[in-house]
């Protein structure tokens, strides 16, 4: 039996965590893709601030890590969607503790601004 020599990059499980979801954009986008698979067009509308090309390499990095599967349709124009993998389904617990503590962050930096003013 041949042994796997592929290392894994990670040493450390939060590192790990942060690879694969970590990053201005890859959370976004996944938690776009909660509600079912999007065409590129769509998520750069959803997310006016990222560049093309770096949703173009942020799609390409959660596909290679088995996050997001990419569909493309045989059609002309050429139609390409992108959905979550039942990895990437795995997320969302992360992805909503995120968004609670972000907003519990937000609603307390909104209350320390108030106090100043």
């Amino acid at each position: 039996m041949k042994r796997d020599t592929r290392e894994i990059p990670y040493d450390c499980p939060i590192e790990a965590t942060l690879g694969l979801i970590g990053g201005k954009w890859k959370a976004l986008i996944l938690d776009h893709l909660t509600d079912g698979a999007l065409r590129f067009g769509s998520l750069q509308r959803l997310m006016p601030k990222v560049t093309p090309k770096m949703l173009t390499q942020q799609l390409r990095e959660l596909e290679k890590d088995g996050l997001v599967e990419r569909h493309v349709y045989p059609v002309v124009p050429p139609k390409v969607e992108y959905e979550l993998t039942d990895f990437g389904q795995t997320v969302l617990p992360i992805l909503d503790a995120m968004c609670v503590w972000g907003r519990e962050y937000l609603d307390d930096q909104r209350k320390k601004d108030r106090k100043k003013s």
